[in-house]
């Protein structure tokens, strides 16, 4: 009996040794599966090229279409993939079952789209960029035109088009600009990884336009930020200095040389900007359309009426935007038309008038209002802030150049 015993616990840990050694087996097997799937996954990167789509990378890379079409459901709430812009990067992560686990694309340059694979589903998420801030200076000296003049590359084109942004109610960037005008910028740098991106907002500027300057300093109350001069006079006001933008013809013209595009002439009752055919002409304050047509000598004609009984005339049209018709409401700097020829036209120019009560009125001597102050309670704050701006303006060295046949340095005095 004794033996008969002995024998069958002999047996019980003989079968329980095994199983164990099986179980250890099958652990080493799946380590091993997971690191050949580790060992034989893959990366595909890239930037989209022109005409590109994700569904002709995943032809190109060999990957299942049929996930591709769960991705684009997973992401439809979130952004729509069959939306993809030239030059944007992306970045696909293969298993080494050729199955998709994650795909990334940078939708601009704040938001990256990113789609995960889970329990056999896709998720999708959009996640912010988040940069380091950090000062920058930048100054410069007119010579041709604003974009030039502050650099190349698309950035440096950005920051011009803000800057003209900040100041189009005082400056007409397209006619106002003198050889020899300078400025000077306090903006934010936006770095990823330690390498600049980016530049964020302006916080502070100084434009000195035919010698005579303005400032302006961004600051923020009741959730809104807006731009101020010394002051803490707001800088927007119900017109805009010209209704040739500067932003909309810069867009336009895809980086040609913006100089001299135009020449401003001063009839008696109002001014004609010359301009080649097809310059993008904007609105110069908000308000509604009461005429957009053919009429006489003015050839193609929009009217838009503003507040406080003022109307603007946009005349010689060469057409006018498809969505501009009577009884439109339209935003200060709206595209309304392109210049043209029409009517009685001696050649391709814009004819602008304002008139007042329906009586004419020199667009250049019109007094309008402007957005809201500072608040009186903070306006101890805005002065703090504005100091700061000034030491760091004040900092700032404008690049030697020649003035009047004289060399020059740091011509910009507070």
């Amino acid at each position: 009996m004794k033996k008969l015993f002995a024998a069958a616990i002999f047996l019980i840990a003989t079968i329980l040794m095994l199983i164990q050694i099986l179980d250890v087996k099958d652990v080493k097997e799946e380590v091993k599966t997971e690191q050949q799937k580790t060992e034989t996954s893959r990366e595909i990167s890239g930037t989209i090229k022109k005409g590109e789509t994700f569904f002709e990378l995943f032809k190109r890379y060999g990957l299942d279409i049929a996930e591709l079409f769960k991705i684009r459901e997973a992401a439809a709430d979130v952004h729509r993939l069959r939306k993809v812009r030239l030059g944007q990067p992306y970045k696909i992560v293969v298993n080494a079952d050729n199955e998709v686990d994650s795909l990334s694309y940078y939708i601009d340059d704040d938001n990256i789209l990113n789609i995960t694979r889970g329990n056999g589903e896709f998720s999708a998420e959009k996640i912010l960029i988040e940069y380091e801030k950090r000062i920058n200076h930048i100054s410069g000296v007119i010579k041709d035109d604003l974009v030039s003049s502050v650099g190349e590359g698309r950035e440096k084109l950005m920051l011009a088009l803000q800057l003209s942004d900040i100041f189009a109610w005082d400056i007409d960037f397209t006619s106002d600009l003198r050889e020899n005008d300078t400025f000077k910028i306090v903006v934010e740098g936006l770095y990823l990884d330690g390498e600049f991106k980016k530049f964020g907002n302006i916080l502070s500027a100084e434009f000195n336009n035919n010698d005579k300057i303005h400032h302006a300093y961004r600051f923020e109350h009741n959730g809104k930020a807006g731009y101020y001069d010394a002051d803490g006079k707001s800088l927007k006001k119900a017109f805009l200095k010209a209704p040739l933008n500067f932003r909309r013809i810069s867009s336009y013209y895809s980086g040609r040389r913006l100089h001299p595009i135009l020449k401003v002439y001063r009839p008696h009752h109002g001014l004609d900007y010359s301009a080649p055919v097809g310059t993008p002409v904007s609105a110069l304050g908000d308000g509604k359309v009461i005429f957009a047509g053919h009429k006489g000598g003015y050839g193609k004609l929009v009217i838009i009426r503003h507040r406080n009984g003022y109307d603007t005339y946009y005349g010689h049209l060469a057409r006018i935007a498809k969505n501009i018709r009577i009884g439109k409401i339209v935003k200060q700097g709206q595209g309304i038309g392109n210049v043209g020829n029409s009517g009685l036209s001696t050649g391709p120019h814009l004819h602008f008038e304002v008139r007042f009560n329906n009586k004419h009125v020199n667009p250049l001597s019109v007094k309008l209002p402007r957005g809201e102050s500072v608040p009186k309670k903070l306006i101890a704050e805005f002065k703090t802030f504005k100091s700061q701006m000034d030491t760091q303006l004040a900092s700032i060295n404008i690049p030697v150049f020649v003035f009047a046949g004289k060399i020059r340095d740091n011509v910009v005095k507070d």
